[in-house]
Order: structure tokens, then C-alpha cells, then sequence
């Protein structure tokens, strides 16, 4: 795990040069604590700066950037290769290497993969999670890559003009502000899109001009063919429609022997390391299983970390704290004040180097700081729900949207007018009288998705934070994202499934991969993720639907993996939500901090929200008429960000 960032330009070495390339890396230094490595042909353009954070071959053979050994490519890697010593064995049986290794680094053996086979061919050969940089000195081509599920970020883009013009390319964006053609300019459509989501998904980032990579993709530019070529060497899309064609044949109980098998080896290979290893624990069913199949392979306890909260609602320490009983690890739990929680809101602005807002990145970072004291590496239940329907919401929505499909869309339409029609306020006192809370909020949200088209766009409406961003970010418009434009590339699949679709497309690397990568990477941790491995993925898409929700059962295969090591009692509650109270620290002591970025003389003097919007959510927030709690955390997160970066 590590960090690199890099430029392609002109020949001008006072403006594109060593001292640039440094000051790039050095922005990084958190995603790489123990060594920085530079490479440069100046006369090329090209620059390459790495930071390291040593955890296969801690020695300086396994430095970067890594030339191969014919010369011919020099790399920057950030990620791992599991299964890179099958990899080397393969290459020498075929004769491959054309010189002894120089150390046992996946990154000398991904450079003897693209040698012998060529980065596509070696990429899909590659068990990994990963980000590279790949400079080919005798085509003067530049190649980015992404890993298949979007575990490790790549930003990049052209900035600067003229003779000034580069191509910057980075695992954050920090690294790119640093290079003097960075124009900084913020993407207004960029912004509405994190007002929708709480996130900026896709390949959009917030500064115009600057793209993300998206996952399982492959770049190529060079100075001769300047507009950057992209092409999906992997594909979610493919994966699940293959899956559809050729669904798993066996029984259910096959189908979790299978998978215990899978994700066995899944998660042995992500045990591999130099250095101390450990593992999220939440008590839940995901982190639980890959815990579990950790400590039965592992010779010694398997470290496991847990953070707690006294706030009722909060708290799944005890749960964690009992599974790791159980299964006889060693457990380090934590529990957290308000006061140290709130405590992590200054950093996030430089934690998450563009706007993001899930509130959950506040635990997230304070359970990375606490693995981080004790190991280097740990390993996390991640992707479980999105790969066995593992949200409610698939079902509430799948369950809503065959209700309305019955009704004709005009009929829906009118009667959603009628709804919005009737103050919310007026509803809420009816619903006082009815005893159903938020009765007003719960109405006029339905009555928006009413007019729905198909259950994709419903999805949307139901994942979406502010409907409407462009009424409240001033100039920005909703840019297509895949959850626009999913019909076409979903075919076929059924309301539960393209969900489940969307979310490995969107939410899954936009959200909590991004999430758990900048947390961990704060503190210099890396993160792996077993559910992530591209056989488990294909093999989850390949189960029939009613394997997964069997019976009104979410993670049905998970489960039965999971109950051959740890009693269902453990394990059996209503699911919990990573999260922390936002709503009643805005209200109590955040209040005045928050006051200050919601200002609305100073909203009108940034220029960019429409201050009657916010100022009135916020108003009713304090007042206790509704719980805006997270449409105001998109706000105050922008405006933090661009507090510190603006």
C-alpha cells in the first residue's frame, strides 16, 4: 500500500521537474510513511514520485519506482498482488524472467508479468487490489490502471496550456494541487452530484478538467496522442450478466461449500504480508465471517479491533467483543467520547482530499487510528451486503415500486401533486393525531418518487440526499452518473438484482471503498477486502437470487459459513448502522461551528449554495421540526472543504 503521483508534459524542467515531482509526493506522505522514490527522463517529460509504506519486501528491493529488468518500463505501484508468487512460479516454469529476482516484491514480479504477457494480459492474471502508473520508454506511452472493483483511487487530467500544458495523474488529489499547472477550479456539477449522493461518484471529481479513473479500466496517453484513451479491461456489467447466462447448478448447500472454499483462499492469500496484520471486527455477519476464516488458518490469536459508543443506538462493541470470545482473538476495543469523535471533524477536510460526507468516514478514521497502533495491515468485511443482498432497502424498494407499477403513471402523477399540494407541516399534525412520525417528510419524499419510470429511477430518488441539487448549488447540474443511465447496461435483471447492481457500480467504490481507503490511508493502514476478490465477486453473481434472500433471509450463504464457527446466537439482531448521532451534536456542540459555515452572508459571498435553502433546513433542524441532519452534513462538508482547499 502506498502512494504515487506524476506528470507527462514539456521539456520546461524549471516548471515540470524535480522539484515539482517532490513537492507532489510529499503531499502524499501519509499513504507512504517509511521511503519516497523518484524516477524522471525530463527530456521525455515524464516524472514519476512514489511514497511507500513497506509492506511486502521491506527491503530496498522492493523500492519504487521499480524499472524492469530489461529497462524497458518503469512503474508506480499503490495496492497488492495476492497471488503474486503463483505468479512468479508461472513465469519462470515458462522461462519468462529474464535475469534472477532481485527481492520478493509483487511489484517486481507484476514488472516480469507486463514483460512476458503485456499489462492487459498481466492485469487479469493479477488477484489484487491496485493503482499503477506505467511508462514505456520505447513507445513513449504512459499507461494508468485501476483494480477491478475501484479499491485504490487514480485521479487525473490535463491542466495548464500551451507550452505550459501537463498531464497530471495522482492517488490523491493533494498530490496534483501541488503542480504549478493545477488550475483548482471546483466543478459546480461535480458539487450537485455530492448534494445528491453525499459523495462525488463516477469518474467526476470536483476540480473541472480532473477525471478518477473508473474501476477496471486501463488508460493510455502519450505527447503524440494527447486525448487520454480509456477501455474496461474488467467489468461489473460483464460479470453480472454472465452470471445471469450461466447461474450456478447446485444446491444452496453446495453453493456454500463453495463459496467457504473461495473465500478460504480468498482471504489466506490477503494474510500474506511482512509486517503485523490484523482485522476490523463489528460483531456483524460480514466482518464476523472473514474473522472467522482468519483465525482458522492462522497458528496464533488474529489481532481484531472494535470501536464503541455510550450513545444508545451506536454501540456494537459488546457484539464484537463477544464473537472475538468466541473464536479465541485478540481483541482491542475502544470506546469513544462524543468529545473525541467530534474531535476528527477538523481533519477531515485533508482526510477526504474532495467533499464526502457519509458521516460514518467519523468512525471509520477512529477505528483505523486504533488498528494502526498495533498493525500495519488490516483486513475488513466490506462488500457483504452489496454481494448478498444484504441492505433492506433492496427489498422496501423491489416491495414499493410493485405496488406502483400497478398504478398508471398519470394517476401517479396527479395524486403526487395532491400530496405536495398539502404543506408538510399540515401533514405532520395529522400524522400527530395519527401517531406516525415525520409523517409530512415521509409523504412529501414518496410523493417525489411517484412519478417514478422504472425502478432504477425510484432507487435513485431513495439513495438520493438534496432531489433536487441544482435548486441549491448555484450553476450546477446533475451530471449522467450510472444510476441515470443503468437501463441499457442492466438488462434483463430483475428490481432486487439491479440494485444490488447499481450498488457495485456506484455506492461500493464511490462511498465505502473511498471511505475506508482515505480513513486508513490517514493513518498510514492499509485495508484489504476478501468479499473483493474478483472469484468471489463472479462466483457471487452466479447464485441464483433465492440463494442469497432464502426465505426472507438476508446473506443466506454468508450466514451458514458463518454458523459453522460462531452460534447464530451472536450474531442474530436488527442490522446497526456505522454511524454517530450528527443530528444531536449539530443542535448541541457543533452548533456554533456549524453556524459559522452555514452564514448566510457568507454562503451569498462564496457563491456557491443559494443560502434560502440551506438556512431553512437549518432553522427547522434546530427547532426539532425535522431531522435534516444529513442534507446538512453535505453542506457543512463542502464548506469545510473548501475552507481548507479553496
Amino acid at each position: 500500500m502506498c502512494g504515487f503521483t506524476g506528470f507527462l508534459g514539456n521539456e520546461d524542467a524549471d516548471y515540470s521537474g524535480e522539484a515539482a515531482l517532490h513537492a507532489m509526493a510529499d503531499a502524499i506522505q501519509h499513504r507512504g510513511p517509511d521511503s519516497s522514490g523518484y524516477w524522471s527522463d525530463l527530456s521525455a517529460g515524464i516524472g514519476l514520485g512514489h511514497r511507500r509504506l513497506a509492506i511486502v519486501d521491506l527491503s530496498p528491493a522492493g523500492a519504487q519506482p521499480m524499472v524492469s529488468v530489461s529497462g524497458r518500463f518503469v512503474v508506480a505501484f499503490n495496492g497488492e498482488i495476492y497471488n503474486h508468487l503463483r505468479l512468479r512460479e508461472r513465469l519462470e516454469r515458462e522461462g519468462s524472467l529474464a535475469a534472477p529476482w532481485r527481492g520478493h516484491s509483487d511489484t517486481e514480479t507484476l514488472l516480469a508479468a507486463i514483460e512476458a504477457w503485456g499489462l492487459e494480459d498481466a492485469l487479469r492474471r493479477a488477484i489484487g487490489m491496485f493503482a499503477l502508473a506505467l511508462w514505456d520508454r520505447a513507445e513513449r506511452v504512459l499507461s494508468l490502471a485501476r483494480d477491478r472493483l475501484g479499491e485504490k483511487p487514480l485521479y487525473y487530467g490535463w491542466q495548464g496550456q500551451g507550452r505550459h500544458a501537463t498531464f497530471l495523474f495522482g492517488s490523491e488529489l493533494p498530490a496534483l494541487r501541488q503542480h504549478p499547472a493545477f488550475a483548482a477550479q471546483i466543478s459546480r456539477d461535480a458539487l450537485a452530484l455530492f448534494m445528491r449522493h453525499n459523495y462525488i461518484g463516477g469518474t467526476t471529481s470536483i476540480y473541472a478538467g480532473i477525471s478518477k479513473l473508473a474501476p477496471g479500466c486501463l488508460l493510455t496517453v502519450s505527447r503524440e496522442a494527447p486525448v487520454p484513451a480509456v477501455r474496461a479491461w474488467w467489468s461489473v456489467a460483464n460479470v453480472v450478466r454472465q452470471g445471469s447466462e450461466k447461474s450456478f447448478q447446485g444446491s444452496p448447500e453446495d453453493a456454500v461449500d463453495a463459496l467457504e472454499a473461495l473465500l478460504s483462499d480468498a482471504i489466506g492469500q490477503q494474510m500474506m504480508g511482512d509486517v503485523p496484520l490484523g482485522a476490523f471486527l463489528s460483531g456483524g455477519v460480514d466482518s464476523s465471517t472473514v474473522v472467522s476464516l482468519m483465525q482458522r488458518q492462522s497458528s496464533r490469536p488474529v489481532r481484531t479491533f472494535s470501536i464503541g459508543f455510550h450513545e444508545k443506538g451506536y454501540d456494537e462493541a459488546v457484539y464484537a467483543k463477544a464473537v472475538a470470545q468466541h473464536l479465541g482473538t485478540e481483541h482491542t476495543e475502544l470506546y469513544v467520547s462524543a468529545e473525541q469523535a467530534m474531535a476528527v471533524i477538523p481533519k477531515l477536510p485533508y482526510i477526504y482530499s474532495e467533499p464526502f460526507s457519509d458521516s460514518s468516514q467519523i468512525p471509520t478514521y477512529l477505528v483505523s487510528e486504533l488498528a494502526r497502533r498495533h498493525v500495519t495491515v488490516s483486513l475488513s468485511g466490506d462488500a457483504g451486503d452489496e454481494l448478498f443482498c444484504g441492505y433492506t432497502r433492496y427489498q422496501m424498494t423491489s416491495r414499493l415500486w410493485g405496488i406502483l407499477v400497478r398504478i398508471p403513471r398519470p394517476l401517479r402523477r396527479a395524486a403526487a401533486c395532491l400530496i405536495t399540494a398539502v404543506p408538510y407541516r399540515a401533514w405532520d399534525r395529522l400524522g400527530d393525531i395519527l401517531r406516525l412520525s415525520r409523517a409530512g417528510d415521509k409523504l412529501h419524499k414518496g410523493a417525489a418518487l411517484m412519478a417514478c419510470a422504472n425502478v432504477s429511477e425510484l432507487y435513485r430518488g431513495l439513495v438520493s440526499h438534496w432531489a433536487d441539487p441544482a435548486a441549491v448549488v448555484l450553476g450546477g447540474h446533475d451530471p449522467f452518473t450510472v444510476l441515470t443511465e443503468s437501463e441499457g447496461l442492466l438488462q434483463g435483471l430483475g428490481g432486487v438484482e439491479r440494485m444490488m447492481a447499481l450498488d457495485m457500480l456506484s455506492y461500493l467504490p464511490d462511498d465505502i471503498l473511498a471511505k475506508v481507503d482515505r480513513a486508513a490511508m490517514g493513518v498510514s493502514l492499509e485495508t484489504r477486502v476478501p468479499f473483493l476478490d474478483h472469484r468471489v465477486v463472479e462466483f457471487a453473481w452466479s447464485l441464483p437470487l433465492d440463494y442469497k434472500l432464502r426465505n426472507g433471509v438476508t446473506k443466506w450463504p454468508l450466514r451458514q459459513i458463518l454458523y459453522r464457527h460462531v452460534p447464530p446466537a451472536l450474531i442474530e439482531r436488527p442490522k446497526m448502522g456505522f454511524g454517530v448521532p450528527i443530528g444531536e451534536w449539530l443542535r448541541g456542540s457543533l452548533r456554533d461551528w456549524a453556524e459559522s459555515l452555514l452564514d448566510a452572508s457568507r454562503l451569498r459571498q462564496e457563491g456557491f449554495f443559494a443560502p434560502g435553502p440551506v438556512r431553512e433546513k437549518w432553522e427547522e433542524h434546530l427547532a426539532g421540526k425535522k431531522n435534516w441532519q444529513y442534507h446538512l452534513w453535505d453542506v457543512l462538508m463542502f464548506q469545510a472543504w473548501l475552507e481548507a482547499h479553496g
